[in-house]
């Protein structure tokens, strides 16, 4: 089997909305019939002006993002592994702020297939060349450290070649191998589209068989079907981690709580039940101190109506001292019109409130003394329609009892 080449295509400069790719890169490519042309998905998603300035990354994100894979809250902001419309799984939703102008995003093209077809039509046209396109865009992987570049858009391109049947040297039979050629191409390219360097595109030649005479299915080939995600919902070992994981903090360091870290705790928990649970979040330290002060001597005077030693009082209360040094406590709420059901029904909202946590790295410490005059608590924050059933401690842990 002969080798192939890949070559840079050098001097197509900056690429702005409304540009020509293919009159751009077919002067500069020298391409030939059988080529594979790569091109970065970022300057077709210029070209095509899907560029956005003066605006929220964070909301662009939340814009492009069908589903949540996974997300954590870093020094740097939120990181955030998504699911875009076209059915990828990528960081931050495919939406990029690297080499573009400050203050502005880049976000990946419409409809990739749609546009690698189009630039293999405009090349055919204006220089009578057939090629094969592939787009590309940068990704990490779970298991392994680094990004590389992958397909997220193809047109003339054999995107899998599958080996389903076939048998090797040794007869054995290849009963799952297909090979996703496509994200071959992708990652044998970027080792010479030097992001720094301004390189958007390459040629590869000499791997003819793997240009087709019809645009193909595209990338939309290589998307597995929800259905066959092993890994959507994780494995189950990894979802017994997260329940092994959660502790209760012995002590809490000093760094705060992000909102949306709690936000998703408040979707966790509303799955659970559909929202007959408020968690209510008390941030202010003199407030906080003055509800666990509240709850701490209603519960200290009905014990000792009812004749508990001093010392075990006391032992109890210091069980709860480590809530009053977190950065945020947390009140689980029912209606105030609750019939007596709601506090074991909210049992299953506060678990996967604090699973939620435990996922996202916090950890959680839960009031020893039970709220026995939730009046005062509502006294004290002004509720309107809810009643404390508990209080939670949310923080980083600076010890796990």
């Amino acid at each position: 089997m002969s080798g192939y080449t890949v070559t840079p295509v050098e001097g197509l400069g900056e690429v702005g909305a409304g540009d020509d790719l293919a009159a751009l890169i077919g002067s500069a490519a020298g391409l030939m019939d059988g080529d594979i042309l790569v091109v970065t998905s970022k300057v077709v998603s210029k070209a095509e002006g899907q560029v956005r300035s003066g605006v929220d990354r964070d909301d662009i994100i939340d814009e492009e993002t069908v589903r949540v894979v996974s997300q954590w809250s870093t020094p740097r902001g939120r990181t955030v592994i998504a699911q875009t419309r076209h059915g990828f799984v990528m960081a931050a939703a495919g939406v990029d702020a690297s080499n573009v102008s400050s203050g502005s995003v880049v976000l990946l093209p419409k409809d990739p297939d749609g546009s690698a077809r189009r630039l293999r039509a405009g090349l055919l046209s204006r220089f009578g060349v057939s090629v094969g396109v592939v787009l590309s865009d940068t990704a990490g992987r779970p298991w392994r450290d680094g990004v590389v570049d992958f397909a997220v858009g193809a047109a003339g391109v054999l995107v899998l070649d599958d080996y389903r049947g076939r048998v090797d040297a040794y007869g054995n039979d290849l009963g799952v191998t297909v090979v996703a050629i496509a994200d071959e191409l992708a990652a044998a390219t970027e080792l010479v589209r030097a992001k720094l360097d301004g390189i958007p595109a390459a040629v590869v030649r000499g791997l003819s068989r793997f240009v087709t005479d019809d645009d193909g299915p595209g990338v939309a080939a290589l998307i597995r079907p929800a259905e066959e995600d092993r890994f959507r919902l994780g494995t189950p070992e990894a979802q017994r981690e997260v329940l092994l994981a959660r502790r209760e903090a012995a002590a809490f360091s000093g760094a705060p709580v992000p909102d949306d870290v709690l936000n998703r705790a408040d979707a966790a928990a509303t799955a659970a039940n559909g929202g007959a649970v408020r968690f209510l979040r008390v941030r202010d330290a003199v407030q906080r101190i003055r509800v666990l002060d509240a709850i701490a001597a209603a519960w200290a005077e009905r014990v000792r109506r009812d004749g508990m030693p001093e010392t075990d009082i006391a032992d109890q209360l210091a069980d709860d001292d480590p809530m009053r040094r977190a950065p945020c406590l947390v009140l689980a709420c029912v209606p105030s019109d609750d019939d007596g059901s709601n506090p074991y029904l909210a049992g299953a909202a506060i678990q996967n409130y604090l699973i939620s946590l435990a996922a996202d790295g916090y950890a959680t410490r839960r009031l020893r003394s039970p709220i026995v005059r939730p009046e005062n608590v509502v006294a004290e924050l002004a509720l309107s329609g809810w009643l404390p059933v508990t209080a939670l401690a949310v923080g980083v842990a600076a010890g796990i009892d």
